[in-house]
């Protein structure tokens, strides 16, 4: 078997945290900023933000602090432990220019002889990093960490040839893991195609249907203002859906704070219900949509937090409403601008202009959605195989038990 042994982090790796930029010194031009909203399951994506500084200023007192090619960056606040991991990337040639910004940090092997730069990611994805970092933060239910922190963590590290074993044998896990979720995306476009060449254009309306406002066809719910000094550790209570879970077409019930099932007096009306649509008004946009999902019967009991919608449809198809929400028309019809919390009003769901075509071709479409929804279900098995396999070897590589 290999040697391991435990090194400072300084030793092994430059790090370096990105500078506090204020307000004022952005520009719709210029440089990119780094957000950690940009960093998205695992890797770098720039086009959910829109922040810049000068040239002038990125070349001038910034410059120390422009992202290289090959760099790994890490997002470093107000990031829960279990899902630190999909907070980092890779910044590859078309990301750049790039500039670092506060709540980032970037790292860069000091000698790529004795470091591999992706075995060192696979680190800060292992529970021995999250152990180190989370005792070092101690009563912080997030992760807010700097340079000080790293300057005490120990990196578990072998000779340089089996680093880059264990590399590629969770590189092609890696691999596997990204095609079942293209299939996924490729599968979710093929519903998109399927609405436009069922319904048209929306905004257009090409075929003429008939245009109301969604007040008419829908019933629509506001999340309860749960106190957070009351959630429940039990994870036998009732979990609570709210925005910061929600994603494009799925939600993620691991990351759910959970409620007393015998304190829950008054709240029939925020219990969720299967076929439910439920839409974070806060950040409703990211990289990979509108954070939109349907509920399914596996996911109750759940309650609504504030700052989040459910929809129920009246007299039109759930299924059709579901992806009409997700065409871009409801995104210009909110026009959503970057204040400090990006947000939309159960009035602009309400005044969203609908169109209506025949309720029985409304159901053919969600018979063919149904269709999909199930060759996704077992793509979706086998994701969750092969990330129960990944996850696996990521210990036994750290242990020494693969090579």
């Amino acid at each position: 078997m290999s040697k391991w042994i435990n090194k400072d982090l300084p030793d092994l790796v430059f790090f370096q945290e990105g500078p506090g930029i204020r307000n004022t010194q952005y520009t719709d031009i210029g440089v990119k900023l780094l957000n950690v909203a940009n960093l998205q399951e695992g890797k770098l994506v720039l086009d959910n933000t829109g922040r810049y500084i000068s040239k002038e200023e990125a070349y001038g007192r910034y410059k120390h602090f422009l992202v290289d090619e090959g760099d790994l960056i890490i997002g470093s606040s107000g990031i829960k432990v279990e899902y630190f991991e999909d907070k980092m990337g890779f910044a590859n040639k078309e990301h750049l220019p790039l500039c670092m910004n506060t709540s980032t940090i970037r790292f860069k092997t000091l000698d790529d002889k004795k470091l591999d730069i992706r075995f060192f990611m696979y680190f800060l994805k292992s529970i021995l990093f999250k152990k180190q970092i989370a005792k070092l933060i101690t009563g912080s239910a997030q992760l807010n960490f700097g340079p000080s922190h790293l300057k005490k963590i120990k990196v578990t590290v072998t000779e340089i040839e089996i680093q880059k074993k264990i590399v590629n044998v969770l590189d092609k896990t890696q691999s596997l893991i990204d095609k079942r979720n293209q299939q996924l995306e490729d599968l979710d476009k093929l519903i998109k195609s399927i609405f436009y060449q069922m319904f048209g254009d929306p905004i257009s309306n090409t075929k003429g249907w008939k245009k109301e406002n969604a007040e008419k066809h829908i019933d629509i719910i506001s999340g309860y203002a749960f106190k957070s000094e009351q959630y429940s550790d039990n994870e036998d209570d009732i979990k609570i859906c709210g925005g910061l879970i929600i994603y494009n077409d799925y939600i993620d019930w691991s990351k759910a704070i959970r409620w007393n099932r015998n304190n829950v007096d008054n709240l029939e009306k925020y219990f969720l219900k299967e076929n439910d649509i439920v839409l974070a008004l806060d950040r409703p946009w990211i990289s990979d949509g509108l954070k939109i999902a349907v509920i399914k019967k596996e996911d109750l009991p759940a309650l609504l937090i504030q700052r989040t919608a459910c929809l129920r449809s009246i007299d039109i198809d759930q299924c059709f409403l579901y992806q009409h929400l997700q065409d871009r028309s409801f995104n210009l019809h909110c026009n959503v601008t970057e204040t400090t919390v990006p947000h939309i009003s159960t009035k602009d769901i309400t005044t969203y202009p609908l169109i209506i075509p025949p309720m029985e071709l409304q159901r053919e479409f969600a018979d063919i959605v149904k269709q999909v929804e199930n060759q996704k279900a077992t793509i979706k098995h086998s994701l969750s195989e092969l990330k129960q396999n990944f996850n696996s070897l990521m210990q036994r590589a750290f242990k020494g038990e693969l090579y």
